[in-house]
């Protein structure tokens, strides 16, 4: 089964540039497992030494988080669309009232 992979733009050095590559496999593990062979470190950035998702990506499967799936064994089927998504953080400082943007 051939799945769309989305690549986020930090990602795409791995891809040769390229912001979506397809890649056969059942699983999300399979996909990810398969995509490595033909765009070497990608997987790397997305998985830690567990072989666990690193707790500032997420991955969708057709616009659903695979964690509230079967997570790494959440199955895909032919043209599924699958997103890396990099958690992105900002915002105010934890102090009350100090905004980071100023530097206070």
């Amino acid at each position: 089964m051939a799945v769309t992979i989305r690549i986020p733009t930090p990602l795409r050095k791995f891809t040769e540039g390229k912001s979506e590559v397809d890649v056969e496999g059942g699983t999300i593990r399979e996909v990810f497992d398969n995509v490595e062979s033909s765009h070497g470190g990608l997987k790397e950035k997305i998985f830690d030494d567990a072989g666990e998702t690193r707790r500032f990506i997420n991955i969708f499967v057709n616009g659903d988080d695979v964690r509230h799936a079967e997570g790494l064994d959440t199955p895909v089927n032919d043209g599924d669309e699958v997103s890396v998504v990099p958690a992105i953080a900002g915002g105010l400082d934890s102090r009350a009232g100090v905004g980071l943007k100023h530097g206070r």
